[in-house]
């Protein structure tokens, strides 16, 4: 089993934290695991980006050039990446933000109005996390398990509260591809 994935989208939409939770859920899973950030060179609201591995053999390089998925937050991030993904994978984008459909015939297509459904679960910033349950449903590459124990991990433990909000958002996400 291997996944290579690109998380892409503004400063600020929480791609770098969804990259990290997928490698810490690898790694909760015992399996091996890179990620590795990419961030453009605006101070806030430019471009980021990280690429991920997740594999139970040997992870050779961090550096993705033909992911199996791309989860792509904004328009800019959709046009840059989608031509770079392997025929057969996933692209899955934030239709809530990105107003055009991929061009690739190739790949499925998975639009998740992320931002409208954060809104409904009253808390915007939780958009990042129902694109990653999109992620999870499609793929399969880590539990919500994994994730959640991951999340524990990264949140210091005065936002513990906020756990069950994206255990949430996440489940929102994977309904919508199951």
């Amino acid at each position: 089993m291997e996944l290579e994935a690109i998380f892409a989208g503004f400063g600020g939409q929480g791609v770098m934290l969804i990259g990290q939770l997928v490698a810490y859920g690898g790694m909760n899973a015992g399996l091996n695991v890179s990620w590795f950030p990419s961030y453009g060179p605006e101070m806030r609201g430019g471009t980021a980006n990280c690429s991920v591995v997740v594999s139970d053999g040997i992870v050779g390089s961090p550096v993705v050039s033909q992911p199996h998925a791309l989860v792509a937050m904004n328009r800019p991030s959709l046009e840059k990446f989608q031509d770079k993904v392997k025929p057969g994978g996933f692209i899955i984008y934030n239709s809530s933000l990105i107003d055009i459909k991929p061009s690739r015939t190739d790949v499925k297509l998975i639009a998740v109005p992320a931002n409208d459904i954060a809104s409904e679960l009253g808390e915007l910033r939780v958009a990042n996390m129902v694109a990653l349950g999109a992620l999870l449903a499609a793929t399969k590459v880590v539990t919500v398990d994994n994730i959640m124990t991951a999340l524990k991990k990264v949140l210091p433990a005065h936002r513990h509260n906020l756990l069950p909000l994206n255990e949430q958002a996440v489940n929102k996400g994977i309904e919508l591809v199951s």
